[in-house]
């Protein structure tokens, strides 16, 4: 995770009506299905300690509930608040201790250690298994522009974000142990949130927070954040509306996400724009970075059936004829090649990790050093999918991707799991996610963004005398439309109510095609 401020622009965009500028999250039961796996080791360490003090002292040994005391007097407090918590509950009074206590120590320290201890035994035992709505929630708000920060109370933030492969999916975190080290104040106490939106550049205004937490919530409104959210996944959703929520949801993916733009939908059409655009062809000449799936060819159900048409091939072709063209693609190089079937165009395969053209070669050196993970990860995942229905783990030569589109619902958190515990082993890959797709990539800066960057310097095309386009349709593409944002043209395909930095929008692939036609005739006329 990183930690520094950035100094992108945040596009508009609004979540439930409320503009924002950032989404800041709580960990456990929001992001994670860490709840349970920390319920149960407070279970397990007060039951030690309840049995222990029951044959001392001859009391009626009366175990520790998660349904009744977890969320009564644990969840959402710092780990030490929460062993006093609960035990002053039971009329039970200890040494507060000190943090370096040892987990044998029976101060409200020693304790909070031990339940520390058993909780990294069982994450390094079982993994982390992050909620499907959060993954594809934080993927959307990324895409829209927004920044986004993990809060949480826990001295193992860091562990568990890694553990769940979402570490490059913050900009910035607030865990317990900096709040240790800085004496900040923990739930329901504003502080941890604040502090995260400070570290992200917005006001509190400007963002929105997530909590499953009575606590959490309570922070939120007392923080004066522009929306705070409940997260009621046990459909407990009245407590949280008690306590402050301006909402309350199941699952990330109900919040209602919008452009606050002139249109309050979507970037216009580059159709309609087209003169427009053309006008910046009068002065510069073009470069063309075009996607594969879902922008030359629809997506289809069998990745292994996306056969680009004839018509759209002319196109290209013809285009290629005239200016610059490479195809930036997920897919593997290959793999793409053999699809588009044109000569001399550019292919960058992997999201860039591997470029051919000609008199272009370059396989990024990141990427060689992650091949035996990527073949390790590839044999383990086919042998514990082969039995899912509709699992597909397609290898790419730099990349691993895993389709779940013919996946059935029930099934679709099965290959997740799946994913994110083979990511656990190689610390070498990162995992990242896409449309009803997740892959494990080499875990090193680079991107579909800095590819097309890397191009336009091997290419000797300065941005004073060349425009470059680029054209997609998926999450990855929003790094190529990021880098575009001050010195190009940023085209996205397909759903036209979801935010993007892209600056024009086309509805498919077939309007792709009418685009590209016409933008050859225009370089084509200002070429005589």
């Amino acid at each position: 995770m990183n930690d520094k401020k950035t100094a992108e622009k945040s596009p508009n965009v609004a979540v439930e009506g409320v503009p924002v500028e950032a989404a800041i999250l709580d960990l456990d039961g929001v992001i994670t299905r860490t709840a349970k796996t920390h319920a149960r080791a407070w279970k397990r360490m007060f039951d030690e300690y309840l049995q222990r003090r029951s044959e001392k002292t001859e009391e009626e040994f009366q175990p520790f509930s998660i349904e009744k005391d977890y969320y009564a007097y644990v969840d959402g407090k710092p780990r030490y608040e929460g062993v006093r918590s609960f035990l002053e509950s039971r009329g039970i009074q200890l040494d507060y201790g000190e943090p370096d206590d040892p987990p044998a120590r029976e101060t409200y320290c020693g304790l909070g250690n031990r339940k520390n201890e058993l909780f990294r035994d069982t994450i390094d035992e079982e993994g982390v298994e992050p909620f499907e709505d959060a993954v594809e929630a934080v993927n959307n708000w990324r895409k829209a522009g927004l920044k986004t920060a993990v809060v949480s109370s826990s001295k193992n933030c860091a562990l568990i974000v890694r553990a769940a492969g979402l570490e490059h999916q913050f900009d910035a975190s607030m865990d317990g142990q900096e709040a240790e080290k800085e004496g900040i104040p923990g739930k329901p106490e504003p502080d941890y949130f604040i502090r995260a939106a400070t570290k992200l550049g917005v006001s509190p205004k400007r963002a929105f927070i997530l909590e499953d937490a009575i606590a959490g919530v309570q922070a939120g409104r007392a923080g004066g954040f522009g929306l705070v959210v409940g997260v009621a996944r046990r459909e407990d959703s009245e407590p949280l509306e008690q306590h402050g929520a301006d909402v309350v949801v199941s699952k990330l993916t109900e919040l209602r996400m919008e452009s606050t733009k002139a249109d309050n939908k979507r970037p216009p059409s580059a159709l309609e724009q087209f003169d427009a655009i053309a006008k910046v062809f009068h002065e510069k000449n073009v470069a063309v970075f075009l996607d594969y799936d879902g922008t030359l060819t629809p997506i289809v159900n069998d990745p292994e059936k996306a056969f680009m048409q004839d018509d759209m091939r002319e196109t290209v072709r013809k285009l290629s004829e005239l200016t610059k063209v490479a195809i930036v693609s997920g897919r593997d190089r290959k793999v793409v090649e053999n699809f588009v079937q044109i000569e001399d165009l550019i292919y960058a395969g992997s999201h860039g990790f591997d470029i051919r053209g000609p008199d272009i070669r370059r396989e990024h050196e990141g990427g060689v050093a992650a091949l035996d993970s990527l073949d390790r990860a590839e044999h383990e995942l086919g042998e514990r999918l082969r039995d899912v229905p509709g699992a597909l783990v397609e290898r790419k030569k730099f990349a691993l991707a895993i389709h779940y589109r013919n996946v059935s619902e029930s099934k679709a958190e099965t290959v997740a799991r799946a994913v994110e515990e083979e990511h656990k082993k190689h610390p070498q890959l990162r995992s990242r996610g896409g449309k009803k797709v997740l892959e494990l990539q080499p875990d090193v800066e680079w991107h579909k963004g800095k590819a097309l960057l890397w191009l336009l310097e091997i290419l000797g095309l300065d941005v004073s005398t060349t425009c470059p386009l680029y054209i997609g349709d998926d999450t990855t593409d929003e790094d190529a439309f990021a880098v575009l944002e001050e010195s190009g043209i940023g085209i996205v395909v397909g759903d036209e109510t979801l935010p993007s930095r892209a600056r024009y929008w086309l509805r498919d692939p077939d309007e792709v095609r009418r685009f590209l036609d016409r933008l050859g005739e225009n370089i084509r006329r200002n070429s005589k």
